[in-house]
């Protein structure tokens, strides 16, 4: 290149550059500019003591109980994929994130923003498929709304669900809960979702069919719950950015360390393998049916029972603790003994995932 032409800074990797004068793709991917979003745009915004928890969910007293509210949007690129599409995934995605509160999910809202041409038929499966989840979870679609774009503003559809949930007395979930001592599990192998969605988006064929985790985690979370009670100390589901973004968000506010086993981490050879021709590292693959549960360590055993012993739990596994060391930061002892770090991304290594 010649020394004296301009350089097209937009060509560059995003990934140095912490100040940006419009919004990328990266900035919704769950990574470390989505947080810096919301620390210097929304935070200072929107200031008050329930947002500044930085939950999955609002957790509010009112009159005498504790209510949890959440809300997600959720524009996946394509809408059907192996094992769900976006109907089925919102009503999933709110109501796993009232669960992360601790909460019995109640009600939902749902929010649809329709694009001009959008195929009636293909309208027609999502609101089935969102009905159907509803009603095999429980909870049911009690309000919503419906707005219209024009012809290539709005990418067929997108979904912003909104969940009301009651926490049970004596429950109390928040990332700042984490100790040295408590031990880290998760309830499934990690990384199917991302996988199954970039299998269609990108027409790979691998030799074995992947489906997405998208699931409902409520009812798992209730009996983790009964059994473990005030000793299950954060929940959290791991979507965009994975297990590693989720990780580093829980050690960064509860400024403890956190150290990951390789060899205990679930992950399934087809995608292990899928990862490695893609060149992508499956801690930072978003799940849609995974949870991580921090518990007292004379709880953990119980609770991977009570994991082991629900249908979407059965390759639940301990995976890690909290420790002392390094707080703030997450570190995974290697297969062979190595010592890794397990940064936060700066965006998403696959856009439009959830």
């Amino acid at each position: 290149m010649n020394q004296d032409s301009p350089v097209d800074f937009s060509l560059q990797c995003p990934i140095p550059i912490s100040d940006y004068p419009t919004v990328l793709l990266a900035h919704g991917g769950g990574g470390r500019l989505t947080q810096m979003l919301i620390e210097r745009m929304f935070l200072p915004a929107f200031d008050n003591p329930v947002l500044e928890n930085l939950h999955d969910g609002a957790v509010l007293d009112v009159e005498g109980a504790r209510l949890a509210f959440s809300t997600d949007s959720f524009v996946i690129s394509p809408l059907f994929f192996p094992g769900g599409d976006i109907g089925s995934l919102a009503v999933h995605g709110t109501l796993n994130d009232l669960a992360m509160c601790g909460a019995r999910p109640l009600y939902l809202s749902a929010g649809l923003i329709l694009e001009e041409g959008l195929p009636m038929e293909d309208l027609w499966r999502v609101v089935q498929s969102m009905q159907g989840a509803a009603r095999r979870a429980g909870v049911p679609i009690v309000t919503g709304d419906t707005k219209v774009v024009d012809r290539g503003k709005g990418d067929g559809v997108f979904i912003n669900t909104t969940g009301l949930g009651l926490i049970p007395p004596g429950i109390h979930v928040s990332p700042r809960r984490a100790r040295p001592g408590d031990v880290v599990l998760i309830n499934g192998a990690i990384a199917v979702h991302g996988m199954a969605v970039m299998s269609v988006r990108e027409g790979l064929e691998f030799e074995t069919a992947l489906e997405s985790d998208s699931a409902s985690l409520h009812d798992l979370v209730a009996r983790v719950l009964d059994i473990a009670g005030e000793q299950v100390h954060v929940l959290r589901d791991p979507t965009r950015g994975g297990v590693a973004s989720a990780l580093n968000e829980i050690a960064a506010q509860a400024q403890a360390g956190i150290l990951l086993g390789e060899a205990t981490i679930p992950i399934w050879e087809e995608v292990r393998g899928a990862c490695e021709i893609l060149g992508l590292d499956p801690l930072y693959v978003a799940n849609e049916g995974k949870c991580l549960v921090i518990v007292a360590q004379e709880a953990a055993e119980a609770v991977l029972a009570v994991m082991r012993d629900h249908p979407l739990g059965q390759e639940a596994a301990i995976i890690g603790e909290i420790v002392e060391d390094h707080p703030g930061r997450v570190f995974m002892r290697s297969r062979i003994g190595g010592m890794r770090v397990v940064d936060m991304l700066s965006g998403e290594q696959l856009p439009r995932i959830c």
